[in-house]
């Protein structure tokens, strides 16, 4: 943003689809500012290199490129990436002029409201090619080049901004709908829609020492951090600094406000550490009963799982209700310390989300990257 705000020109390269196994994922990004000093990343060094040099290259002509990049001989370190799988590399020019609704984008972002870029990264007519819309649930900026093209991306960019999915769509060159007999995109039009949905929440329960360092990775990993309690004496500021709030409320009733207000969504993680059944018990309740819910655990020995469950079930919830507790929460790494224990929290949820098994690497097979639990994998074909 501090160029773009002073008048001057960047190149920014952003990985716009992924071909078998890539190191970065679509929306992944490079910028290279006028001075040559460069900030992100497309490939983890794979092709930096030479996505640099064509990033200078727009910059210098003002006309986008979108460029694949992968493994093209016998030299496997040669530009390419030698975990053999293909990037679309989308470099343009970011300036004012080329993109003067990059504030509204930022200010969204800052403010977690939902917003996703459009941007045309292939046309049969190159005038188009660099052409955006910035699309909320609201209103849209900007325009692609026909009212048709208009239409068709808005209403498919909102699709994929409830979802909280980037993806390349594609269309007839003035925003056609495209059906299976149509054969490839070489004459159309494609586009890449960034979706930046609000950061998912992490809700810790319990103003304890392992709530601050499960605060602190949960932070790293880009929650949005909340602590509660209801004890004021530990919910404060200065013994939380990695949350971005610490609240001061009887837990079930905290939870209950926030599904009231649409907070809580199918991204939320909540992490209940009190140890305390006065506490826990009743945010258990209203947590497992939520509609939307990613995650919940709880801390606590096998012996306090038992007795919470007996508990829970006292309450009235059903058995499905509690396969949905992770209990005692945690993937097993043989964890002590509270930050070993928050590595270990975020471990399990990271792999409920991707399907992973928990395993070493080097003791399974198949792809190591995997896709969300519940979403197909998708290409660009898929989207018409």
């Amino acid at each position: 943003m501090a160029i773009w705000r002073s008048g001057g020109t960047a190149g920014l390269a952003t990985v716009v689809r992924t071909i078998r196994s890539a190191p970065r994922p679509a929306g992944a990004a490079l910028v290279v500012a006028p001075d040559g000093s460069v900030a992100g990343s497309v490939s983890g060094g794979c092709v930096e290199g030479a996505v640099y040099e064509l990033a200078t290259e727009v910059v210098g002509a003002g006309a986008p490129e979108l460029q694949r990049y992968g493994i093209s001989d016998d030299d496997a370190f040669a530009v390419g990436l030698t975990c053999g799988g293909l990037l679309d590399v989308f470099v343009e020019p970011v300036s004012q002029k080329t993109f003067p609704e990059l504030a509204d984008v930022a200010e969204a972002i800052a403010a977690h409201r939902p917003i996703a870029v459009a941007t045309v990264i292939a046309h049969p007519d190159r005038s188009r090619l660099g052409r955006r819309l910035i699309v909320d649930p609201d209103r849209h900026l900007g325009g692609l080049g026909s009212e048709r093209a208009d239409a068709a991306v808005v209403d498919d960019a909102r699709g994929l901004l409830v979802a909280g999915r980037t993806a390349v769509l594609s269309y007839g060159p003035d925003g056609e709908r495209l059906d299976e007999s149509s054969g490839g995109t070489d004459t159309g039009m494609e586009v890449f829609v960034a979706s930046y949905a609000p950061r998912p929440r992490m809700l810790i329960i319990g103003a304890i020492d392992f709530a601050a360092a499960l605060a602190q990775q949960a932070a790293f990993l880009g929650y949005r951090v909340t602590v509660c309690d209801a004890r004021p004496v530990f919910a404060t500021a200065a013994r939380f600094p990695a949350a971005d709030q610490v609240v001061v409320d009887w837990p079930d009733r905290y939870l209950r406000g926030q599904q009231e207000l649409g907070a809580i969504d199918g991204r939320t993680a909540i992490c209940v550490l009190t140890h305390d059944p006065k506490f826990d018990v009743p945010a258990l309740e209203v947590a497992l009963r939520l509609p939307q819910v990613g995650y919940v655990g709880a801390m606590g020995s096998r012996r306090t799982h038992l007795d919470r469950l007996q508990r829970l079930r006292d309450a009235g919830l059903t058995a499905t209700d509690l396969d949905r507790l992770s209990s005692p929460i945690g993937l097993d790494l043989g964890a002590r310390t509270p930050e070993e224990t928050a590595v270990s929290i975020v471990a399990e949820i990271i792999a409920r989300r991707w399907g992973g098994g928990g395993r070493p690497l080097a003791a399974v097979d198949g792809r190591i990257h995997h896709e969300l639990v519940g979403r197909p994998s998708m290409t660009s074909d898929d989207v018409r």
